[in-house]
């Protein structure tokens, strides 16, 4: 994608060969700062502190993380402790355990001196298989709007409405959610997105809005709770949200809120897809409910805000009483039942068990192997 016109990834290599460089997510949308990351601690940090967010960058960062601590050390005791350091940094996420589990086990069976090697080679080839499951998840969630689009007619744009970032930012390039929107509009279809401001981090408003501004797309930021009354006139066509873990039953955990604009979407009869990569399934959990983790993050992020003044400086200010404690909850699960359909880099399928083996039968497979 693109930033004032050049292209970008979110996650690259420095001329070095081995220094990362990330966009630093938790300036913008005021500022476009590149932080370089030369060490594990600085990789897990930026996991931690949110500076990169996002199933899929999240599970890249990872990996270029243990690449990093494979550079210090490449021993045993290094690998794993490297290993165990990222995955206390984002519990909810499924694919930083998938990345950090399978380059783990990749770099095992090596000498440590081939180490560095290999887990540099992992970490990008990472990165290219999340641009071309984007990119894919994008030309089949493009058919859902194209269609749409056919059934109104001339009668205005596609309104589609979207919550927290699942866009390029939130990805290695072009996004889950966000993807159709780009293809769909690049290929001259008229879209307009609702962009929930996504308290309390509010990526929608920081990063759904800068991005979507950046490309040239047309769109509008509402408060989380506009999005029901948006439905019930209307003003919704449909709905396209990420995801940061799917259960093998179609169960979709993703950022806090989505539940609320899937019961709205449910009564309002309008389709609710959730994009995601393969990676973001958990083939392990079948009950979202009982089974994923809900992080639970600093409170402040409830407590206080941050913005731009009307004198250019960047301050952050607390917005609720001293005295009162908050719970930052940080995501909620969709039950399948209020998911119309997955929209992944093999196509679209029902929310369900059966929808998501017809178009991942190696798994079926996988499991009856686990059984045995």
């Amino acid at each position: 994608m693109r930033i004032d016109g050049k292209p970008y990834r979110t996650i690259w290599l420095a001329a070095d060969g081995e220094t990362v460089e990330i966009i630093d997510q938790t300036r913008l949308p005021h500022d476009f700062v590149v932080l370089r990351l030369e060490t594990l601690e600085q990789a897990a940090h930026a996991i931690r502190a949110m500076q990169v967010r996002g199933a899929p960058l999240i599970g890249a960062t990872a990996a270029y993380g243990l690449a990093l601590a494979m550079r210090a050390d490449p021993g045993d005791d290094n690998l794993a402790a490297a290993g165990a350091a990222l995955l206390e940094t984002r519990p909810t996420a499924v694919n930083l355990r998938w990345a950090v589990e399978s380059v783990s086990a990749a770099l095992r069976p090596l000498a440590p001196a081939a180490r560095p090697a290999e887990a540099y080679a992992r970490a990008a080839a990472i990165c290219d298989e999340d641009v071309e499951i984007c990119r894919a998840i994008g030309e089949h969630g493009k058919g859902l709007i194209e269609r749409v689009r056919a059934a109104k007619g001339d009668t205005g744009p596609v309104n589609l409405l979207t919550h927290c970032n699942a866009g390029w930012l939130a990805t290695v390039d072009w996004g889950t959610a966000l993807a159709p929107i780009y293809m769909a509009h690049d290929a001259g279809i008229p879209v307009h997105v609702w962009v929930d401001e996504t308290r309390p981090r509010n990526q929608g408003a920081g990063l759904t809005a800068w991005e979507l501004a950046q490309h040239g797309v047309p769109h509008t930021v509402i408060a989380d709770n506009v999005g029901g009354h948006l439905m019930q006139h209307g003003e919704v066509d449909l709905c396209i949200t990420g995801t940061d873990r799917t259960t093998a039953s179609g169960d979709v955990c993703n950022k806090i809120g989505t539940y609320l604009k899937a019961l709205a979407a449910h009564d309002n009869g309008v389709p609710f897809y959730v994009g995601l990569p393969g990676p973001t399934i958990d083939w392990r959990v079948e009950d979202g409910l009982s089974e994923i983790p809900i992080e639970q993050r600093d409170g402040r992020e409830l407590t206080e805000v941050t913005g731009r003044t009307a004198g250019g400086e960047i301050a952050t200010v607390r917005i609720t009483p001293e005295a009162s404690p908050a719970a930052n909850y940080a995501f909620d699960v969709t039950p399948a039942r209020l998911v119309t359909a997955l929209i992944t880099e093999r196509g679209v399928c029902p929310a369900s068990a059966e929808g998501l083996l017809g178009l991942y039968p190696e798994q079926a497979a996988a499991g009856r192997a686990a059984e045995g």
